[in-house]
């Protein structure tokens, strides 16, 4: 597994904010692919049909796909500050869609930028940013003496427990960033005295 850091958001979410009479709602949802943030920006355009903007911008597949709509907007001043706010999130595959309700004031080139980059920014900060690392997976049977004092080890190394079986012996499957898995593995044969050895059994993106 490639060694990088994943970075999006946890789950689809909203935020409004008001600026000078204009109402601005924020959404964002995470994405698996286009037909999904196609289907989500109609979503939000058919609950919002009576607004005066459905804005949205959108990033896939670590930035290789990258779309935008001012829809109606002047030009450069709503979907591409919408795309600039994820990006320098460093978050990809999501969506934003921001509508606007017209309140009677013109804001501005300046003003526009602003506003949408900030209901971006809420609806980004609703739907939790996280970032997935590497993780290695392991698979370790212990005694339950050992069991015992191996769980309250498992917090120091930021580890999750995927899932304990017990029988004769208790089957222990963990997993924890590729940079700690040595040291957990080493501190497992340590307490264990060598009578237990961690086997890897699979790799993922994770996080806590």
């Amino acid at each position: 597994m490639a060694e990088r850091i994943y970075t999006t958001i946890r789950h689809e979410s909203s935020a409004e904010f008001e600026e000078k009479r204009s109402l601005f709602i924020g959404y964002a949802k995470p994405l698996k692919s286009e037909d999904e943030a196609t289907e989500f920006i109609k979503q939000i355009k058919a609950k919002h049909s009576d607004a005066t903007h459905n804005v949205f911008g959108y990033t896939m597949k670590n930035g290789i796909i990258a779309r935008y709509s001012d829809d109606g907007e002047p030009q450069g001043t709503a979907g591409m500050p919408v795309l600039d706010v994820i990006r320098k999130s460093g978050v990809d595959d999501a969506c934003i869609v921001v509508t606007r309700y017209f309140g009677g004031t013109l804001l501005g080139a300046g003003g526009l930028v602003r506003a949408y980059s900030q209901a971006a920014k809420i609806a980004l900060e609703a739907a939790e940013i996280v970032t997935f690392e590497p993780y290695t997976e392991l698979s370790v049977a212990l005694s339950y003496s050992d069991y015992q004092k191996i769980c309250a080890e498992l917090p120091k190394y930021g580890a999750i427990v995927d899932n304990t079986e017990f029988s004769d012996s208790v089957m222990l499957k963990i997993a924890v960033k590729n940079e700690v898995a040595s040291s957990i593995s080493s501190k497992i044969n340590e307490i264990s005295a060598g009578k237990s050895s961690p086997q890897i059994i699979g790799e993922r993106f994770d996080c806590i």
